[in-house]
C-alpha cells in the first residue's frame, strides 16, 4: 500500500488527511510536524492571549483526530531534508523516511529584517505560532500592567497581537514603513477607519518611517524621534518555507509552485498553504494566497488527487475575514476596475467591477451595529461567490447585492444552483 507522508500540521495538513482518507481508508500516513502541538487554529491564537478562547476550543480538529484518521503524528520533530530521487524524507533524529506521495505544507516563517542593534533588545518576540503567543504572555504577565509594548509592522498579524495583548499592558505604539494600516488588504478610506478604531482603544501609530537603531529598550526611528519600550514584537511579515523543496530540485518561484491540482514540478511532490503560489482566479496570475480556506482546499485536492482521485481545486484568491476593535473587515479578490462605495453608518462598501465581473470587494461593519443597521459584512458568502464564479453582473440585480445580499438578486436557474435543486 502507498505511503502518504505529510510535512507540516495546519489548515493543509488536515485537508490533505481528510481528502486522501475520503479515498484511502488503508493507506499509511505519516505526519511530520516541528510544532509539538496537535492541530491547531492559527488565527485564534490572539484570542487565546484575550482570554476568549482556551487550548481546547483552539483545536482545528478533535484531539483523537490522528487516531480516528489512522495518522502517525510525528510532532515536534524537523524533517531535515528531501530526497526527491530516493524518496525519501531525513528528520532532525536522523530517521529516514520514505514515501510514495508527500504533501509539503510547512507554511511560512515570521520575516526579520537586518536593523542595526537588534540583537540588543532581550525582549523581543514575533507573532505568529502558538509558543511564540504564549512566550509574549508570559513576558507580559512577568512585567506586570505598566508594559510599553513596540510593535514593526501594522500589518495583518502586528494589530492582531496589538488586540489580544491590549489588557495585558500599559501601551502599544506602532511602527511601520508605510504610510497606512493593513496596506496589503485596504486601500487608504477603509486603512483610515481601521486606525480611527484603534487609535480609539488606545494604540499609537509612527507611519512611513522606520527604525534606524535600537539599544535593549530604546528604538531611534529614522525621522529623528526616540520610543522607549518594555517588550518588542516584530511583525513585519512573512515568507514561504521552500527551502526543503527547493533543495530537492522541485520548481520554486516566490512560493512552491504547484497546478490545480495541487501538483509540484514533481509529479509525487504536492504542497499546500502559505508556503506555495497558484494561479489566482481573479488575475489569472501564479501568486501565494495565504488564507486559511485555501490552504485547507489546496491540501484537501493533493489528498484526493495523492489517493488516485483527480480532483481539481482552480479557485483560489485572496480573501481575508478579521476583526480589530469592534470592527469587522472582510477583503477578498483584486482591487483595479470601476470603483463603487457605498459609506453608511458605520458601514463601509466598496466594489472593484471590471468587465461586467466583480474583482474584489472591501467591507467593513461594526461588531456591534445600532439598531436597525445590518452589517456591511452579512451574507458576504454571497458576494465572495459572485468572484469565485466569475458571474457577469448583467445576469444579476448588482445594486440590490452591494445593499442586500440575497437570492433573490438572481435568477431562478442560478438560485436552484445555490440551494442544491435541480434544473
Amino acid at each position: 500500500m502507498p505511503h502518504f507522508v505529510i510535512i507540516g500540521n495546519s489548515a493543509a495538513a488536515v485537508g490533505a488527511i481528510e481528502g486522501f482518507r475520503r479515498i484511502d481508508s488503508d493507506s499509511k500516513i505519516t505526519l511530520i510536524s516541528d510544532e509539538p502541538h496537535h492541530t491547531y487554529g492559527r488565527p485564534l491564537i490572539s484570542y487565546l492571549l484575550l482570554g476568549k478562547t482556551d487550548r481546547e476550543r483552539m483545536l482545528y480538529r478533535p484531539s483523537d483526530f490522528y487516531e480516528k484518521n489512522g495518522v502517525d503524528a510525528r510532532l515536534g520533530v524537523k524533517a531535515m531534508k528531501i530526497d526527491a530521487k530516493k524518496k525519501t524524507v531525513t528528520l532532525d533524529s536522523g530517521e529516514i523516511v520514505s514515501y510514495d506521495k508527500l504533501l509539503y505544507g510547512a507554511g511560512s516563517s515570521p520575516f526579520v529584517p537586518p536593523m542595526d542593534g537588534l540583537d540588543s533588545v532581550k525582549r523581543r518576540y514575533t507573532f505568529q505560532t502558538l509558543d511564540s503567543a504564549l512566550a509574549l504572555g508570559e513576558a507580559l504577565t512577568e512585567l506586570g500592567g505598566k508594559t510599553r509594548v513596540l510593535i514593526i509592522g501594522a500589518g495583518l498579524i502586528g494589530l492582531k497581537c496589538a488586540e489580544g495583548i491590549r489588557e495585558k499592558c500599559a501601551s502599544i505604539t506602532f511602527v511601520d514603513l508605510a504610510d497606512r494600516v493593513l496596506p496589503s488588504i485596504l486601500d487608504e478610506q477603509a486603512s483610515d477607519i481601521i486606525k480611527s478604531a484603534c487609535e480609539d482603544a488606545g494604540l499609537s501609530f509612527h507611519l512611513g518611517t522606520s527604525v534606524a537603531k535600537f539599544t535593549e529598550s530604546t528604538a531611534a526611528l529614522a525621522t529623528g524621534e526616540s520610543l522607549e519600550f518594555d517588550v518588542l514584537v516584530l511583525a513585519v511579515g512573512v515568507r514561504p518555507n521552500t527551502a526543503l523543496l527547493a533543495d530537492a530540485g522541485v520548481t520554486v518561484a516566490r512560493g512552491v509552485v504547484i497546478d490545480e491540482f495541487s501538483r509540484t514540478s514533481d509529479p509525487d511532490i504536492y504542497a499546500a498553504g502559505d508556503c506555495c503560489e497558484q494561479k489566482d482566479v481573479v488575475t489569472g496570475q501564479s501568486r501565494i494566497m495565504a488564507v486559511l480556506p485555501n490552504a485547507y482546499m489546496q491540501g484537501e485536492a493533493a489528498g484526493l488527487n495523492a489517493a488516485g482521485a483527480p480532483v481539481q481545486f482552480d479557485k483560489a484568491f485572496p480573501l481575508n475575514a478579521i476583526g480589530f476593535f469592534g470592527k469587522h473587515v472582510l477583503s477578498a479578490g483584486f482591487y483595479d476596475g470601476e470603483e463603487i462605495a457605498i459609506i453608511e453608518g458605520n458601514n463601509y462598501k466598496k466594489f472593484f467591477v471590471k468587465d461586467n465581473r466583480l474583482r474584489g470587494f472591501i467591507l467593513i461593519g461594526s461588531k456591534h451595529p445600532e439598531d436597525g443597521e445590518i452589517p456591511a459584512y452579512e451574507r458576504a458568502g454571497i458576494i465572495t461567490d459572485l468572484i469565485r464564479r466569475a458571474t457577469d453582473l448583467q445576469t444579476v440585480d448588482f445594486t440590490l447585492l452591494t445593499q442586500h445580499p440575497a437570492l433573490a438578486a438572481f435568477g431562478q436557474n442560478v438560485r436552484r444552483e445555490y440551494l442544491g435543486e435541480e434544473h
